[in-house]
């Protein structure tokens, strides 16, 4: 690292900046490391704001780290205050209380909020960011309320699995065609519309809200009415990008930055949600638990000076009830190849390129073909397709490389 970089800001305190705060320290800086975020909590992971938090039983706020961990670094964590702007010319964070905050390099990890719902009734609807709205969440649940899930993504798909489990009433408006059309195939999607309605989810499709009264009648597009007594809105997420809006940074997704984690401006990375990162596709903005600790920890070191191009595809896991599902890379390209019985409770699918190299793949209820599926995609495994629709062949022996197995690659 330059030896002018004497102090380093982090704005956003979710896992993102924890992880740059805590590999920053690991790969050797020494000088000040400052985490600002506005909630009062320490960092803590998100996944279980829609999976634990809403379970039966005690709550507990599980925190990344070991608060001590912070003290142990000498990690300065600003927490309960809110950044406003940036201030490049002078090299400052300015704080909502009129302090600041000095940087030799700033690194922006402030991620994205809920997209709102129009015209909504704010008394009955509910987001899902922080751990108060889990809490808030939770307590509805406990008090037996109908709840109507706007968005058939994995948010929405966990809470209405939660909220089925605890034997409330709960209906999921879609207004696309299908679930998860973002992430996953039509299979994919059949199968968890099967599942969940199975477990007495209600799921309508090619509908939005148009109006509900006092009394929680909701009016869809499509002339029918559901009664709720609290709304969820799962239909997606913006970025956090105001601190930085003045600056151009941005584009429509969030904060540009090279592979590297770099901005336009010289002393300014980003890095988790808000980043608008490149990719074989184009740029896009990766919203997972993965790429928000393992980005971080690659910008961090690019901000040390360590500036290798982060490449890594994309994983993430979502619990619905008593089905897990992973995606790994692009599952929605490609051939797909199935393994399994898409009409049972377990299956994946693989999705090969046109020379039979694996790129994605969906694993329902099958975490060992998932952990295969993350190795072979690191090595760009070309495999046989075959035997990998042959349950009856092993899946390491599904290479196509003259024999192989997957311990001699």
């Amino acid at each position: 690292m330059q030896q002018n970089v004497e102090r380093i800001v982090i704005a956003g305190a979710g896992q993102a900046g924890a992880s740059a705060a805590i590999e920053l320290r690991r790969a050797g800086f020494q000088g000040g490391l400052v985490l600002v975020g506005d909630e009062v909590h320490a960092p803590y992971e998100r996944p279980q704001l829609s999976k634990e938090m809403l379970k039966p039983g005690e709550v507990t706020l599980r925190a990344m780290r070991e608060e001590d961990v912070y003290e142990t670094f000498s990690i300065q964590l600003a927490l309960g205050t809110k950044a406003t702007h940036v201030d490049a010319e002078r090299r400052r964070l300015v704080m909502e209380d009129g302090t600041h905050h000095d940087y030799d390099r700033l690194l922006l990890a402030t991620g994205v909020r809920p997209r709102s719902l129009p015209d909504a009734d704010a008394r009955r609807v509910r987001y899902l960011r922080t751990v108060e709205d889990a809490l808030q969440l939770r307590e509805d649940i406990e008090q037996g309320h109908s709840i109507a899930v706007v968005g058939g993504g994995v948010i929405g798909l966990e809470v209405a699995a939660a909220v089925n489990a605890r034997g409330n009433p709960v209906v999921v408006i879609e207004a696309g065609q299908r679930l998860m059309m973002r992430s996953v195939d039509e299979r994919i999607a059949r199968y968890l519309d099967r599942t969940h309605r199975g477990r007495g989810v209600d799921i309508r499709y090619g509908t939005q809200i148009t109006s509900w009264d006092a009394s929680g009648m909701l009016t869809l597009s499509d002339g029918s009415r559901i009664q709720a007594d609290r709304v969820l809105v799962g239909i997606g997420v913006v970025p956090n990008t105001e601190l930085v809006a003045h600056l151009d940074i941005t584009d429509e997704l969030g904060v540009r930055v090279d592979a590297c984690g770099r901005t336009a401006l010289r002393d300014i990375y980003a890095t988790g949600d808000v980043a608008s990162q490149p990719g074989a596709g184009g740029f896009a903005r990766v919203e997972t638990w993965a790429n928000a600790q393992d980005h971080a920890a690659a910008v961090a070191r690019s901000l040390m000076g360590d500036a290798s191009p982060y490449q890594s595809p994309t994983w993430f896991w979502s619990d619905q009830g008593m089905t897990n599902l992973q995606v790994l890379g692009n599952a929605m390209q490609g051939t797909p190849v199935l393994r399994g019985d898409e009409h049972g409770d377990r299956f994946s699918i693989f999705w090969l390129d046109t020379a039979d190299r694996l790129t994605g793949c969906s694993a329902v209820n099958s975490p060992k073909d998932m952990a295969m599926a993350r190795r072979w995609i690191r090595q760009s495994a070309v495999l046989e397709p075959r035997l990998l629709a042959d349950l009856s062949h092993p899946l390491r022996d599904c290479l196509a490389l003259a024999g192989a197995t997957t311990e001699e690659i």
